[in-house]
């Protein structure tokens, strides 16, 4: 379990990953917030819940599990709490998010509001943001670092 433990969370004190860390909180989490607590006009827990069940089709264990991920898991990332874990988790999510509804739409957001939807070129930049993670670590000023530090008797 300490090995386990030392390879999902060993990193070096660099600051890239945490810049990327930074940056993909700021960017996922307050959409996490809009789907489990209803800021920034977004419907909170029971009417997202109720949206990615009935509009989207999806089952209710995958719902429950997406809001979580974007709420907590880019909370997680942002102080590089099992990084490579949430990050892992994160990609899962974006690949599932092209592939149901991005991927019909084409590969560019719909910046001028001329498609119907947006497409994915957004979803993969967070992907190479989280694949740089998972190699890297979480870099400075993280959990993982003293985790990693602590069992190791760093």
């Amino acid at each position: 379990m300490r090995t386990m433990i030392s390879r999902l969370t060993a990193t070096q004190p660099e600051l890239t990953p945490l810049i990327l860390r930074l940056v993909f909180a700021i960017v996922i989490w307050p959409h996490g917030a809009q789907l489990l607590v209803g800021c920034f006009g977004g419907y909170g827990f029971t009417g997202t819940m109720q949206y990615f069940t009935t509009q989207a089709g999806l089952p209710a264990v995958i719902a429950f599990l997406v809001i979580m991920l974007e709420f907590f898991g880019s909370l997680f990332i942002l102080l590089g709490f099992f990084t490579r874990f949430f990050a892992a988790a994160s990609i899962i999510l974006f690949l599932g998010m092209i592939v149901t509804v991005h991927q019909q739409n084409g590969f560019f957001m719909n910046w001028y509001g001329s498609a119907k939807g947006e497409g994915f070129e957004y979803h993969l930049l967070v992907i190479g943001i989280l694949l740089t993670l998972i190699i890297s670590g979480a870099g400075k000023a993280s959990v993982d670092a003293l985790i990693y530090n602590k069992t190791n008797n760093k």
